[in-house]
């Protein structure tokens, strides 16, 4: 048995982007990620790495930029307010098909918000995360041993795609603690990347890393070819979880602490005669889309649970194809749905169709 050692989920992250040989990183404090700050500025100088705070968020994503360039492992983390600083580089990352790995530590908004836990940057991180036509890989942890396992697998994936990989977790995620085997983590072989800007010594042609390209045909070309790849991974490297999905007529949509909290309410639910189970999707980009819509053969109904307004009930709405309703059970502002919530949104969904034995 794996020993475990009790951590935070941001310094879970911090430490397994070690593991995965994450010697810089680059970053700017801000409440609720800070931890993963504070830990690489302790221990990458020890074992001969990089941490740089840099005068602001725009500066750490362009630092990021220019590691990445390199073929070099790199990361950067900040909250909502910051990742949206770091947009633009976001954009030059992708337009430049650079690996990267980018943690979000969400806090409640729009605007500065508040520093309690929110889901709401998901459109942000689904739908591109910065101008133009792009998808960065979205990770989306329940557990702190999930916050180690998906910075080490966000790193391969990064690499494997030559793209930018981010961790999308809550406040409560980053801030929790819990048991985690360090030790159990895997890291794959190392990835040959002969596009990196590394040197030649004369031995080959230059590599040049930009992401400018102003010849509208060759710009057409490299949107067509990028997203040939993102299919790639759609077929590929979806991954979700399900929970007593197996003769379930309603079905909860849940990720991070939402799924915890709604784990609870299904089994509740189930003692109660209620046929329940859930769906928690771990990659929020790619979503599961196909595992949403095998369910339609017994679901009869969904409910969304978020800590946002609803975003992410829209890609279940996508998936079910109008199928079945959708409904949305949530808190915002900082605030989390309890177990009773949730239940009481299964109860009233099952009194529509009918759901209970």
């Amino acid at each position: 048995m794996a020993d475990k050692v009790l951590m935070k989920g941001n310094e879970a992250i911090a430490e397994a982007a070690i593991i995965a040989g994450c010697r810089h990183y680059f970053g700017y404090p801000i409440t609720p990620q800070t931890e993963i700050a504070a830990y690489m500025a302790k221990r990458l100088p020890k074992i001969g790495g990089v941490f740089l705070q840099a005068e602001s968020e725009v500066a750490a994503i362009n630092m990021v930029y220019g590691v990445a360039s390199t073929g070099t492992r790199v990361m950067t983390s900040s909250s909502s307010p910051g990742i949206s600083l770091k947009s633009e580089g976001l954009s030059y990352l992708a337009g430049a098909d650079l690996p990267s790995l980018v943690v979000n530590v969400q806090r409640g908004g729009p605007g500065l918000g508040g520093i309690q836990p929110s889901q709401a940057d998901y459109f942000q991180a689904t739908k591109g995360g910065g101008h133009g036509d792009f998808h960065m890989i979205v990770l989306a942890p329940s557990s702190v041993q999930e916050m180690a396992e998906l910075t080490v697998h966000g790193f391969e994936l990064a690499d494997k795609y030559r793209m930018t990989s981010m961790i999308l977790a809550d406040g409560t995620m980053g801030q929790m603690m819990e048991p985690v085997a360090l030790d159990a983590l895997k890291v794959g072989e190392k990835i040959e990347k002969p596009w990196a800007t590394t040197g030649t010594k004369l031995e080959r042609v230059h590599n040049i890393v930009n992401s400018l390209s102003l010849v509208p045909e060759e710009l057409e070309e490299l949107n067509f070819a990028r997203y040939e790849r993102y299919k790639v991974i759609e077929e590929n490297e979806v991954m979700y979880e399900t929970y007593r999905m197996e003769d379930a007529e309603i079905c909860i949509a849940a990720f991070g602490i939402a799924s915890r909290v709604s784990r609870n309410a299904v089994d509740a639910a189930r003692e109660m005669g209620i046929k329940v189970g859930m769906i928690r999707p771990i990659t929020l980009w790619p979503f599961p889309k196909k595992a949403f819509k095998d369910s339609l053969a017994t679901c009869k109904a969904y409910i969304s649970v978020e800590l946002s307004m609803g975003q992410m009930i829209e890609d279940v709405m996508l998936a079910t194809e109008g199928k079945a309703p959708v409904t949305l059970c949530n808190r915002v502002g900082g605030m989390i749905p309890s177990p009773e919530q949730v239940l009481e949104s299964i109860k009233e969904t099952a009194a529509r169709i009918g759901g209970t034995n």
